[in-house]
């Protein structure tokens, strides 16, 4: 059994697809767990709990928002280029 089709639109379209879910994926995890454990080593400094923690989620939120808008727009070109590239293919072959 093969992983990916052997169909080059297929194949580009499921390789597009698993780009988007690996860094949407890393987007989301690492600022919640690099904020989060800032923020408990900070209540564990200044005896705030757990007040650093919940800003350091909150701020972590904000900018994980920030990025994957910017990144959905970036994956929304490539996926319209992929597109036009692909329908300019058909068109040519079904010109012939």
């Amino acid at each position: 059994m093969q992983l990916l089709p052997k169909n080059e639109k297929d194949r580009r379209y499921m390789l597009l697809g698993f780009r988007i879910v690996g860094s949407f994926g890393a987007i989301i995890a690492l600022p919640v767990i690099a904020f989060v454990l800032l923020g408990q080593y900070m209540d564990a400094k200044f005896g705030h709990a757990p007040w650093w923690t919940v800003g350091g989620f909150v701020t972590a939120s904000i900018l994980t928002v920030l990025i994957i808008r910017k990144k959905a727009k970036e994956y929304g070109k490539e996926y319209t280029a992929l597109n036009k590239k692909f329908d300019t293919k058909t068109k040519n072959k079904d010109s012939e």
